[in-house]
């Protein structure tokens, strides 16, 4: 598999786009936000005019009441690539949800282990007593500290799922049979330094708020969404909601969104390591002759692959 990685805001979308002009090829999303319909502005989904000129699959799969899984992720990820490939097109992983990316090239195989209400159940009201860092520490408790690091520990309704698997599979079986290392992979990463990280990603907010990010939370409350549903605890979709239901005021949400956003690149890094040997590192400032080095990279790949 060929794939554009890294943390929120490093260019990814723009750099697949770019590529399109050298090579046919479609776009496999691995933003787990961005399967979500109606909710464009604060997950950076691609726009009309990237989506006309490139195609992008595993975009808008779902309503923002429907919950969406690494399973689900994994079976629509693997007919669009069959699908790419009928049209003699190169599919390319674009996004920055380490599971979901790590998932797709490693091939993961997730045991298939139906939902335990009563369990769900008991969790939840759990939660609804100490709060949701009790599923945190859980979680941290079943798979050791260390281990913990890997996953997003602010992900309750993952955290609960993943709980469920190790209930009925044991611990070993959740953390080994599915993770097997590939490296017959054509990786790009895409970063910013540290020193320009704050500037850059306010500047990003600052940009999606202008852009209408408060009025697209206030169509999805019309349209019935709220923080019941995963979909709406997305960073900057929870904190406007609060804002807009006068429970947090502007800065405090601008704020708390911001929070976030760090912490969510401070994850990323670690699903994508700068030590990763398999991922070719770029800065995410690319120029036009970078775009022709991956678009012979991606040529000879596809080359080397087909004879293998």
């Amino acid at each position: 598999m060929i794939a554009i990685i890294g943390p929120t805001g490093s260019g990814k979308t723009e750099t697949s786009v770019k590529i399109s002009d050298y090579l046919p090829i479609s776009v496999i999303n691995a933003d787990s936000r961005q399967v979500y319909k109606y909710m464009n502005i604060g997950t950076a989904k691609p726009t009309i005019d990237q989506q006309n000129k490139l195609d992008h699959y595993v975009l808008d799969k779902v309503n923002p009441d429907i919950n969406y899984n690494l399973n689900n992720f994994i079976k629509d990820s693997k007919y669009a690539i069959n699908k790419i490939k009928s049209q003699n097109k190169t599919p390319i992983i674009v996004g920055g949800t380490g599971l979901y990316v790590w998932a797709l090239i490693d091939k993961w195989a997730l045991p298939d282990v139906p939902p335990d209400k009563d369990f769900r159940k008991n969790i939840e009201l759990e939660i609804h007593t100490n709060g949701f860092k009790y599923v945190q520490s859980l979680f941290v408790k079943e798979v050791g500290e260390s281990v913990s690091t890997k996953f997003d520990l602010n992900n309750t309704r993952r955290l609960i799922r993943y709980l469920e698997i190790i209930k009925s599979i044991g611990k070993e079986k959740f953390l080994n049979s599915s993770k097997l290392k590939c490296n017959n992979n054509l990786i790009f990463g895409l970063d910013y330094s540290k020193d320009d990280q704050e500037e850059h990603i306010t500047n990003r907010i600052e940009k999606m708020i202008e852009d209408g990010w408060i009025a697209e939370v206030e169509m999805l409350i019309k349209k019935g969404y709220n923080l019941s549903h995963h979909s709406m605890s997305g960073i900057g979709y929870k904190e406007i909601y609060l804002y807009l239901r006068n429970e947090i005021d502007y800065n405090e949400m601008k704020e708390n969104t911001l929070k976030r956003t760090f912490s969510l690149i401070k994850k990323q890094r670690t699903w994508f390591k700068k030590t990763d040997s398999r991922i070719k590192w770029l800065d995410s400032d690319i120029k036009s002759r970078d775009i022709n080095e991956i678009s012979k990279s991606i040529l000879q790949y596809n080359k080397d692959t087909t004879q293998l």
